[in-house]
């Protein structure tokens, strides 16, 4: 599952927003975390050559300095931790160190340096999002103060909700679901959402159509709660705190956004597909909509093969500081 978790870090207080959940998310599965810090050199005029190096070497140093802090905060947490500096494209150099040791999860803030904007994620942590291919775990940024000195590892994510379509794909989920609920003694919750079948929009809808609409929703409710039942009573999922909803929206996105307010959710967890997922992409259409308008953190869980070639070939060889 998770043994490896990747961290990219900035130096912003918005991106050290993470570090409760990377040691949430370790924990459960005995990880070893890699704390990345990628330097960007200015391209510089050549008069202008000598102090770049100079503001190069300062930032190098900082950056090593602030990993090094963060590293003791995850060791004396009992988490097994290394720390890195690269040097080339942000974006491009976390996606290709990621597939290159072959990381199983990346931990992202929605922001980081460049601040909070109206936008559900910042652009950095977008084209992360859309080349990385891996497992994301994608916090919000606006709902976090700065992290304590000390790192925690008690309960953390106290309500996980899962929606499900029906299909095993979507069910990829579970066991790492499981695993998390068992070592936070979370409670959790199960949807399936019943989508309310498009009607004829010209006109009004004659009373057997409304009656056809009726009958359909009824079979698909029926269908969904033996569906959720014979989930419930699954044997890795029967020592924990099950809770199942049923619910019929003419808006299935909507539908599960209101769900996780209401139950006050901590973290929103899916497959990267469902039963209608199309390998052309890398998330399907409602996991897209959490990612950049969720309120709460955001577990997605790859089921997609990696693919060789997919970082641009002009990305240069990173260089590196490992301790």
């Amino acid at each position: 599952m998770f043994d490896t978790i990747l961290v990219p870090l900035d130096g912003s207080q918005l991106a050290d927003c993470v570090l409760p959940h990377v040691a949430a998310i370790a924990s459960p599965f005995n990880a070893e975390v890699t704390l990345l810090r990628m330097l960007e050199k200015n391209q510089t005029a050549p008069s202008a050559q000598l102090f770049d190096l100079l503001n190069w070497q300062i930032n190098k140093t900082r950056s090593t300095l602030y990993l090094e802090k963060i590293k003791l905060l995850f060791q004396e947490a009992d988490i097994q931790t290394k720390a890195l500096v690269l040097e080339g494209l942000v974006a491009e150099g976390i996606a290709e160190y990621s597939q290159q040791r072959g990381m199983k999860l990346i931990v992202l803030s929605s922001h980081g340096r460049s601040g909070l904007t109206q936008w559900g994620i910042s652009s950095t942590t977008q084209k992360i999002i859309l080349i990385a291919q891996t497992s994301l775990l994608i916090v919000r940024a606006h709902q976090y103060g700065t992290y304590a000195d000390k790192l925690s590892t008690a309960p953390f994510y106290k309500r996980i909700l899962v929606p499900l379509d029906g299909s095993q794909r979507a069910e990829n989920v579970l066991p790492i679901v499981t695993q998390l609920a068992q070592f936070h003694k979370s409670q959790v919750h199960l949807v399936h959402v019943v989508q309310m079948p498009e009607m004829a929009r010209q006109m009004p809808p004659a009373p057997e159509d409304i009656e056809l609409a009726n009958r359909v929703v009824e079979r698909n409710r029926e269908e969904a709660e033996q569906y959720l039942e014979q989930l419930k009573s699954r044997s890795y999922l029967k020592d924990l705190d099950v809770q199942t909803h049923l619910i019929a929206s003419e808006n299935a996105t909507v539908a599960l956004h209101q769900l996780a307010e209401q139950e006050q959710i901590d973290i929103v967890t899916f497959n990267a597909h469902g039963y209608s997922g199309n390998h052309q992409w890398p998330y399907g259409s409602m996991v897209n909509h959490f990612i950049l308008y969720g309120r709460v953190p955001l577990l997605i869980v790859q089921d997609l093969p990696f693919k060789q070639g997919s970082i641009p070939p002009e990305l240069p060889a990173s260089k590196r500081i490992e301790y």
